[in-house]
């Protein structure tokens, strides 16, 4: 297939450098290239570790049921009048 490319400069650059270290021409060396990238870029991401947040105690309750405002706060009442 005949096609024409922009590159942009910094791949330029990249492929000059490789056609002065390598006995191979700019089309050998542009499809080699593009094999290589595309057969990475179709390949599927390994799967991911899944994260898990590490634990900790945090001990047991000091109060009561805090959904019932009244047994805490009387808790609290207590705590305070022992503390005094």
């Amino acid at each position: 297939m005949r096609t024409t490319l922009t590159l942009d400069n910094d791949v330029a650059a990249l492929l000059n450098r490789l056609l002065r270290t390598r006995r191979t021409g700019l089309k050998q060396l542009v499809n080699a290239a593009l094999r290589r990238g595309l057969q990475e870029m179709a390949s599927p991401e390994p799967p991911r570790k899944p994260f898990q947040t590490p634990t900790a105690s945090l001990g047991e309750c000091l109060l009561p049921n805090i959904d019932c405002i009244g047994e805490t706060l009387e808790a609290l009442d207590e705590e305070e009048s022992t503390v005094q």
